[in-house]
């Protein structure tokens, strides 16, 4: 259900904004073009807000920061996203039958249109820090240390990354971790003399099996010693503290991607390597998994291994999202939005990094749609105006010290 926006919302304008913001393309590796999306964003925001940004360049990703008085909440978003440069002349923008479509309109520039009118809504920002930055999409490595620096001293973050189905809150997100397990054999001709050889690629076929099974082993301590890939019940993901029950699809999982060997099709490989996306639902599976992939051994005389990566983001566990939710849902029956849904994604956020340091988190604030990194990425339009609403009714809660009652 949507609600008529607060008098000082237009779905007209938040729309123009939204075009503005789709028109200017901000592929994650062109940083010229997230430059250019920044100075859109920055433009946008300081007509809204009355005030612009500073303006953060990091390793040439440009971010940005509205700081007013000494903050309490943090506002949290992204302009970059994931489409090359000329995506919008296959997806033009549009909006047709109450659907948005275009480039990064879900994920996530309708958030950040949102964000700036739900904070131009309120009586005064005062106490508030919205931070864009420009990185997110591929792995927020500059801009992490800025996440993290302005959720250190604030109550609340309120993430506008795309809801869930339904528009569904994100209260729970996996933490991640990518490794590298490369192994060094030694080459030999593969026709006159491959035993003279230590064969990389199949050392790294064993190599491969053996991380297939950590997952398992990571979880077995979050199922009382059970085992398997959350398979110990089923949870209602929207439900806190489910009893150490691992809902479908939130266990720890640890997936071989790109593998590489070898040389040439007549040489023993002497060099193979194997990429693992790690995704765990606790940092204690985190740290885990982390271990059991350090203490990964060669089975092959001859070979070694080379363990390189880590943990790159930390869990946003259900603990730092449960009181949010509850105000939320709050503000929602008070706006006459219903009853909201919540959660557990298997996907990170920069979400991550503020409850990583003990800020209370929530996630999913942005626009209700669908097709994230999808070409039938679209974005419904009369939700538009409800979720503003909501936004601004949470940062008013905690500014007003209201949250809690």
């Amino acid at each position: 259900m949507s609600v008529a926006p607060h008098p000082r919302v237009s779905l007209d304008a938040m729309l123009r904004d939204l075009e503005d913001l789709v028109a200017c393309e901000s592929f994650s590796a062109d940083l010229a073009a997230v430059a250019r999306s920044a100075g859109v964003v920055a433009e946008q925001g300081a007509r809204l807000l009355g005030a612009g940004p500073e303006t953060i360049v990091v390793d040439g990703v440009t971010h940005l920061r509205w700081t007013f008085g000494t903050p309490r909440v943090l506002v949290l978003g992204h302009h970059d996203t994931v489409w090359p440069i000329g995506t919008l002349r296959d997806i033009p923008w549009s909006v047709t039958g109450g659907i948005a479509r275009g480039p990064g309109v879900f994920d996530m520039k309708a958030g950040l249109v949102q964000a700036f009118h739900a904070l131009a809504s309120l009586p005064s920002p005062e106490g508030v820090c919205l931070l864009v930055t420009g990185d997110e999409e591929v792995g927020s490595t500059s801009s992490r240390a800025l996440v993290e620096e302005a959720a250190r001293g604030c109550a609340a973050t309120f993430v506008l990354e795309a809801g869930a189905d339904g528009g569904a809150l994100k209260t729970a997100r996996k933490g991640t971790s990518n490794y590298d397990v490369v192994v060094h054999g030694k080459a030999a001709h593969a026709g006159l003399e491959p035993g003279k050889g230590a064969n990389a690629a199949i050392e790294l076929a064993h190599q491969i099996l053996a991380v297939e099974g950590i997952a398992a082993l990571a979880d077995a301590e979050d199922l009382g010693g059970a085992g398997g890939r959350g398979t110990a019940g089923t949870a209602v993901p929207e439900a806190p503290g489910a009893g150490g029950v691992i809902a479908p699809g939130m266990g720890t999982t640890v997936t071989p991607t790109v593998v590489s060997a070898g040389t040439t099709v007549n040489t023993v490989p002497a060099l193979a390597r194997v990429s693992v996306d790690v995704r765990a639902p606790s940092l204690a599976a985190q740290e885990r998994v982390d271990a059991l992939m350090r203490a990964l051994s060669p089975r092959l005389a001859g070979t070694r291994l080379e363990i390189l990566g880590g943990p790159n983001r930390p869990p946003m566990e259900e603990s730092s999202s449960v009181g949010l939710l509850a105000l939320a849902r709050r503000i929602a029956a008070g706006l006459g939005l219903g009853h909201l849904a919540a959660t557990a994604v298997g996907g990170a956020s920069d979400g991550n990094f503020t409850a990583g340091v003990g800020c209370p988190t929530l996630d999913g604030l942005g626009a209700v749609g669908g097709g994230a990194h999808a070409r039938d990425e679209h974005v419904i339009v009369a939700e538009m105006p409800g979720r503003t609403a909501l936004l601004a009714g949470l940062v008013e809660a905690v500014l007003t010290g209201t949250a809690a009652r």
